[in-house]
């Protein structure tokens, strides 16, 4: 898998986050693993959180479209959103990210980190305010931002 950023004509194309709204009883986030495995679906970063009411699994797959249909297909709840995911190659590079962060003043919502980790490098997926100007100002800040492509197998 290649985290570099592949920009085809100019294009980017944000990496997108299903937030599936599961019942919170035992085995519905590993139904949720399987059957997108049982696809060749990989999950690539996951986060579950439990409220009173739910269970909201977050998570990013390498093929987007395809995992969209087996979650329809098998009757979850979900929404999805852009976020932004970046590549981290040093522990340093995440008080790089937060720190153009705060002074551009962009609020963080959540983060979490990636589940692989290709060529010894981290990453993370963060849920901000502004998407448009954090991109822009963590690349001003020489932070890998990675497109959707980017974490196609």
């Amino acid at each position: 898998m290649n985290f570099e950023t592949k920009q085809k004509n100019n294009t980017f194309t944000p990496v997108k986050q299903f937030s599936i709204y599961a019942e919170n009883k035992v085995g519905r986030l590993n139904e949720v693993i399987s059957i997108l495995s049982a696809h060749d679906v990989h999950i690539m970063a996951l986060s579950s959180v439990d409220t009173v009411d739910c269970s909201i699994i977050r998570l990013v797959v390498d093929y987007f479209e395809p995992a969209a249909v087996l979650l329809e297909e098998n009757n979850f709840a979900f929404n999805v959103s852009e976020i932004v995911a970046v590549e981290l190659n040093t522990e340093e590079q995440l008080k790089k990210v937060t720190c153009a962060l705060v002074e551009a003043e962009i609020n963080i919502h959540y983060i979490y980190p990636f589940l692989i980790r290709p060529y010894g490098k981290s990453g993370l997926i963060i849920r901000l305010e502004d998407n448009e100007l954090a991109i822009s100002v963590l690349r001003q800040h020489q932070v890998n931002v990675l497109s959707q492509e980017d974490i196609a197998r």
